[in-house]
């Protein structure tokens, strides 16, 4: 049997969800070869690579069959369906049933196979489980977004926001840290709308809480992004006050300016964010920030852009994902005034700069600390506490929880030396 080859564009959710198809397809498919494209949707440059990628897939196996999935292929079949590359289209919801990926006929007539995504009200518990090739697991907890923020499309890719269940969860979690895995990380789309859709709505502070117990040998507990204005005080608790939840939180800032933030539809202010903030290192200063900030959103002028610009030094954001405003068909943004692209450039580049200094700071501060480092499955590298990326000075087993102390700055890395 034949084993496809995944690309994967796009977010953490589809790289998790990738390992997931990998592992469905295991020996299921035919002895003709097959490369399955895990496709991004968030802006149309997302769909101008995804297109790219299929062309370059063709080209380095042109014997392949090419399949189409996530996002994209979800909310605009045809576009991929008519290209002469693909042989078929799958969507979201049908992309972990094996046999939607079996061509038995070279020469049947290209097919798409995507359902109507806004009608599931569930998500799979066997979906729970994914890893990427790091020593980390990442889980999924949640799919779909029921927020219509006017900048995206995603909630039309995915559905309204669904929970799997915390006992399927917690069972994935026990097989995983069974298996080796030190670190897990929840993920989904809006993770922390978890068991809104759930008998008796659980909330993603009491998931945590019940992983915590039900799990004593899972050392490590991290959470992917966050809406902010969503973090109530048991989540606040648990982050800032439980050793085993890593402290680095990952907020979905999006913009620094009230105007533009309510006309994004965000649910938070200004205010709120830097609070927030606040809040947090205060009552655990090791606390690292990440957030996703949109450079030149439409309408955006150059005093609502200091405003994001001067929100990565209010927040103190060192781990930032900077992204230049796309118009996306579909979008109510999209027929908003837009702002240039070259204005749009240039801001995210100053954007990037500002994390990069932030960054620089946080780096400095941490030269003859200790962290407790992950190794990755390089033996070479691993992760600490709060997200730093650390090269070691010698080799050591992947999988491992070791005692580093940090002696220079490696780019955006940190050199540790491994604790004797």
């Amino acid at each position: 049997m034949n084993q496809a080859r995944i690309i994967t564009m796009g977010c953490r959710l589809n790289i998790a969800e990738s390992e997931t198809i990998a592992s469905s397809l295991e020996g299921q498919l035919s002895s003709r070869p097959m490369v399955i494209i895990n496709s991004c949707a968030v802006t149309n440059n997302a769909i101008r690579q995804t297109r790219a990628a299929i062309r370059k897939a063709h080209r380095e196996a042109p014997d392949s069959d090419i399949v189409v999935t996530g996002c994209a292929a979800q909310i605009d079949p045809d576009t991929f369906s008519q290209m002469p590359e693909v042989r078929r289209v799958i969507g979201n919801a049908d992309k972990f049933d094996p046999e939607n990926f079996r061509i038995k006929d070279e020469n049947a007539h290209r097919s798409v196979i995507v359902s109507d995504i806004m009608q599931l009200r569930s998500t799979a518990p066997q979906l729970a489980q994914a890893f990427d090739n790091h020593s980390r697991a990442f889980v999924e907890i949640q799919n779909g977004c029921d927020h219509r923020c006017t900048f995206c499309i995603i909630p039309f890719g995915r559905g309204n926001s669904r929970s799997v269940p915390a006992g399927a969860i917690v069972d994935q979690i026990t097989q995983l840290v069974d298996r080796g895995f030190r670190e897990i990380v929840l993920t989904g789309v809006d993770v922390t709308s978890y068991g809104a859709d759930l008998p008796g709505t659980p909330n993603l502070g009491q998931l945590v809480e019940r992983i915590l117990r039900l799990v004593p040998a899972l050392p490590r507990l991290r959470l992917s992004s966050l809406d902010g204005i969503e973090i109530d005080d048991r989540l606040f608790a648990l982050l800032t006050q439980e050793r085993r939840m890593m402290p680095h939180v990952h907020l979905s800032l999006q913009a620094g300016d009230d105007m533009i933030l309510k006309r994004m539809k965000r649910r938070h202010n200004r205010a709120q964010a830097i609070d927030l903030v606040e809040r947090l290192k205060a009552a655990r200063p090791e606390i690292a920030v990440g957030a996703d900030i949109i450079a030149g959103f439409p309408t955006e002028t150059d005093a609502m852009f200091a405003k994001s610009l001067d929100i990565v030094q209010a927040c103190q954001i060192v781990h930032g994902h900077i992204f230049p405003y796309s118009a996306r068909t579909g979008t109510p943004a999209a027929k908003m005034p837009q702002v240039d692209g070259g204005v749009i450039k240039r801001r995210a580049k100053e954007l990037r700069s500002a994390v990069a200094v932030q960054k620089k700071g946080w780096l400095d501060n941490a030269i003859g600390t200790r962290r407790k480092v992950l190794v990755e499955k390089s033996g070479r590298a691993g992760m600490s506490e709060d997200f730093m990326e650390v090269s070691l000075d010698q080799a050591q087993t992947a999988g491992a929880l070791i005692d580093v102390t940090i002696c220079a700055i490696d780019g955006d890395k940190v050199k540790g030396n491994v604790a004797a």
